[in-house]
């Protein structure tokens, strides 16, 4: 490794195991947006329901909601390399599920959520332990870039998964879930290709107990900027997250297809995925409390214009905005929450934020659904978009640690 690459904005990418993570972070979040923006286009027009898709949102949330800190612990015990890859199966044989259903015709909506609540329990395991690995791939020094490039993987996948997904509807309802198929199991392929074999049980595998399973909870806690980063993230996408919603927007206001529906759902990925790159060769030096809170305004102010818009081209560069400003907030975020744990507690603790991260993005398409069933689409997203707005006022009061905050990592 010469010391320039090591020094560059790609100096993640000098560590092998980092490369496999990362290209298995892509792969199953391609299949994964696949998979949603097909599943979306087919429950809708099944059953030409807003609340029926925002439901789907739930069945997703679930098992986050009931397997998380059982996640959290399993991955401070065990391999997390092996929990990820074996997770990843799961979500294979979930999307096999649906699959199924699709290539029968089905439309009933109760199997369907069942296939949904299947990958969403192997996404359960997956995050924590996913999240935890990142740590164990790359040296110290290059963790906050490791950080910036794996949601930037993550972005990527947003929007290459929706377009490709939207085409291929387009070609076969069947189309789209074959290829998914294929994608999850070259995800836990690559996992498997990761050597990092350190043992987890040197932390000790004694009796699961709710003090061993809430010791992540009580992390966060204890780390007012912490929970407050994570707690803002939160309410920030449940309320002005619209994703449930664009199968509605796309076919009923923008009267476009599937491919435009998932031009849509690419587009708050490709704004986050330029902020990305951005942020891995010139990352934030200092006023990040205040950043993020700016970063999270300017995501509610985009969701409003989303809402104004009757254009697929302006609705689009709202959604690409909201997707640079989530970006900023997410860097800063992961990089706050992995940086000061220790590494025996990082799974627990990542549990516990993919819970409010599966909660804001999926139970934020149940709000979705059910605000649209009660006030329309349109006022349904520009309410979120405000609501937003006003949760980022309200949290540079009620956490001014956070509000202050200088540097990522804290010294």
């Amino acid at each position: 490794m010469t010391g320039g690459k090591e020094n560059s904005g790609f100096a993640a990418f000098t560590h092998r195991n980092f490369r496999f993570h990362c290209t298995a972070r892509l792969v199953f979040g391609i299949a994964l947006s696949m998979q949603t923006v097909a599943v979306g286009w087919y429950v809708y027009a099944v059953t030409n329901s807003a609340l029926l898709l925002g439901i789907s949102g739930l069945a997703s949330f679930l098992p986050a909601a009931v397997l998380a800190l059982f996640a959290g612990h399993a991955a401070d015990i065990y391999n997390r390399r092996t929990i990820v890859a074996g997770s990843f199966a799961v979500c294979t044989m979930g999307a096999l599920g649906l699959l199924a259903l699709v290539a029968s015709g089905s439309s009933d909506v109760r199997l369907i959520y069942a296939c949904i609540v299947a990958v969403g329990s192997g996404r359960a395991f997956a995050n924590p332990a996913a999240q935890a690995l990142t740590a164990n791939v790359v040296s110290k020094e290059h963790f906050t870039n490791a950080v910036t490039w794996y949601s930037s993987a993550w972005s990527t996948a947003r929007i290459i998964g929706p377009a490709i997904g939207g085409l291929l509807y387009l070609v076969s309802p069947t189309a789209p879930f074959i290829v998914a198929c294929v994608f999850f199991g070259s995800a836990s392929l690559c996992v498997a290709m990761v050597s990092v074999t350190s043992d987890r049980s040197k932390g000790g595998r004694g009796p699961i107990t709710w003090e061993t399973l809430s010791a992540g909870l009580k992390f966060i806690r204890s780390r007012q900027v912490i929970l407050g980063a994570i707690s803002l993230d939160l309410v920030a996408v449940l309320f002005g997250g619209a994703t449930a919603l664009l199968p509605v927007v796309a076919k009923d206001i923008l009267q476009v297809d599937a491919w435009g529906l998932g031009l849509l759902r690419s587009a708050p990925a490709l704004g986050a995925i330029a902020m990305g790159a951005w942020l891995a060769h010139a990352p934030i030096r200092g006023k990040a409390g205040k950043t993020m809170l700016i970063a999270v305004a300017v995501y509610g102010l985009s969701i409003v214009g989303f809402g104004l818009s009757t254009s697929l081209v302006l609705s689009m560069l709202m959604l690409a905005s909201s997707g640079a400003a989530d970006q900023i907030s997410v860097v800063i975020r992961h990089t706050m929450v992995q940086s000061e744990t220790p590494d025996e507690m990082r799974g627990r603790v990542a549990a516990v934020n993919s819970i409010f991260v599966s909660g804001s993005s999926d139970l934020g398409e149940f709000e979705s659904g059910v605000t649209a069933w009660w006030w329309g689409t349109v006022p349904a997203i520009i309410f979120g978009g405000v609501a937003t707005l006003g949760f980022a006022s309200l949290w540079s009061v009620m956490f001014p640690q956070l509000r202050e905050r200088d540097q990522i990592v804290g010294k």
